[in-house]
């Protein structure tokens, strides 16, 4: 590992300021990702800005929706009761992902720029576009099992690890952050690029920018809201397919629906033509499943992940399902 600085910044201007002065240092959060990548020589900061302490930790309630600050750490938000009462996908998701103990550590801005783990990115032996622009992407004719089937590109074919990222998606989070120049937000929709050819950019967010928070508008549909996460073995794993979904029926008839993938592009997956073909139709298993198909429709999966099509299909029918039914009751 390359010897590096650190220093523990007092306040968010104080933190912004610090990066800015030097290009090659990082945020430190939790560190649950970025000190692995270190550790593999991924990533080679030259200094450490430890934002941990900084008075963003809390969860509150805002015009019906939620705030809550980049050190929130996945455990706590997990565990709050309007997280649970108002997102319970969200809550679901979040405690989908890693383990207890690094849910205790990771935190909310640190998950949200976590980066892919796809084992020719971790390889530093490897070429790789995402980590050395213009290497190559080895993944498309080598392991590529878990890759994206959606949005991905001749450069890169990374998915995203998030789970929380993904029930965000479903419920038009909105990423707020601090510059030199002040304060600036971003829709989770634009907050991560598309991969095209620069899949080395993953986010919009400003250079030295650093994530304050996360906002969640009112959405009374997701208090009706499911995360199922398929994966290859029973903890401790990324996604292979996911799935965040809400879903408001009124007599057998979807008044509003919200979809998001995971595991299946660069970026969380706003399942939006699937959206738009169930709102004011029958719940019935019959359209779910029509409608995942017409979501599905522009996938390219690769050579050994075309299982991802029916199993995200199958996912997006069962929780649909079990949602119907438990408004129905």
């Amino acid at each position: 590992m390359r010897e590096f600085g650190y220093e523990r910044a007092a306040d968010v201007p104080g933190a912004v300021a610090l990066l800015n002065a030097d290009p090659e240092a990082r945020f430190l959060g939790g560190g649950t990702n970025l000190v692995d990548l270190m550790k593999t020589g991924v990533e080679r900061p030259a200094h450490l800005v430890d934002v941990r302490e900084l008075p963003l930790d809390t969860i509150e309630s805002v015009d019906g929706g939620l705030r809550f600050g980049a050190t929130v750490t996945n455990s706590d938000l997990a565990a709050h009761l309007d997280v649970r009462r108002q997102y319970p996908a969200l809550a679901q998701a979040v405690l989908a992902g890693a383990s207890g103990q690094l849910r205790n550590m990771a935190t909310v801005g640190g998950n949200l720029l976590q980066r892919t783990r796809c084992g020719y990115f971790a390889d530093v032996s490897q070429p790789c576009n995402k980590r050395s622009p213009g290497s190559g992407c080895p993944a498309i004719e080598g392991e590529h099992h878990n890759h994206a089937i959606l949005g991905a590109s001749s450069h890169c074919v990374a998915t995203n690890p998030s789970d929380m990222a993904v029930a965000l998606a479903a419920f038009d989070a909105v990423v707020t952050y601090e510059t030199v120049d002040g304060p600036g937000e971003l829709a989770l929709d634009d907050f991560y690029l598309p991969v095209g050819d620069t899949p080395h950019r993953e986010t919009a967010l400003p250079p030295g920018a650093l994530i304050t928070g996360v906002r969640l508008p009112a959405a009374p549909v997701a208090a009706l809201s499911r995360y199922r996460k398929v994966r290859e073995r029973a903890s401790f794993a990324f996604a292979v397919g996911s799935v965040a979904a809400a879903l408001d029926v009124r007599d057998g008839v979807v008044h509003d629906v919200r979809l998001a993938f995971g595991a299946v592009a660069s970026r969380p997956w706003r399942a939006r033509t699937a959206e738009g073909a169930l709102t004011g139709g029958p719940a019935t298993a019959e359209a779910f499943a029509e409608a995942a198909d017409a979501e599905l429709a522009a996938a390219a999966p690769l050579a050994d992940n075309a299982y991802k099509l029916p199993l995200v299909r199958n996912l997006v029918v069962a929780v649909l399902t079990e949602l119907a039914e438990e408004a129905a009751r």
